[in-house]
């Protein structure tokens, strides 16, 4: 049996009892979202310890290969970044700026 409010006018409160049903059912929602959320990572756990299906072999076969190249290719990038796109890079003005002349604080 639901209970109702009754304000001092007489008149049911159905706010009250929406806030509730809103409240419970708030409740199971989040519910079923973490419930979820739970069996999917327990799935991808799963997943993951059955194996991968890349072989062992394949890092031997191929990992100083890969990283060489990628060394290059991050070189070469940059190097055209830093020599032919003409950024300004906000280097440091040590000899490229003269201070101005000293100023006494005027007394009074």
């Amino acid at each position: 049996m639901r209970k109702e409010l009754i304000l001092e006018s007489g008149a049911l409160d159905h706010s009250a009892i929406l806030t509730r049903v809103s409240e419970d059912a708030r409740l199971r929602n989040m519910y079923r979202f973490a419930k979820a959320a739970f069996n999917v990572t327990g799935q991808a756990v799963r997943q993951v310890r059955h194996g991968s299906t890349a072989s062992a072999e394949f890092h031997s076969k191929y990992g100083n290969g890969l990283m060489v190249s990628g060394a290059v290719f991050c070189t070469a990038v940059w190097a055209y970044v830093l020599t032919q796109t003409g950024i300004t890079w906000n280097l440091s003005p040590v000899g490229k700026v003269m201070p101005k002349e000293w100023r006494e604080a005027e007394e009074e």
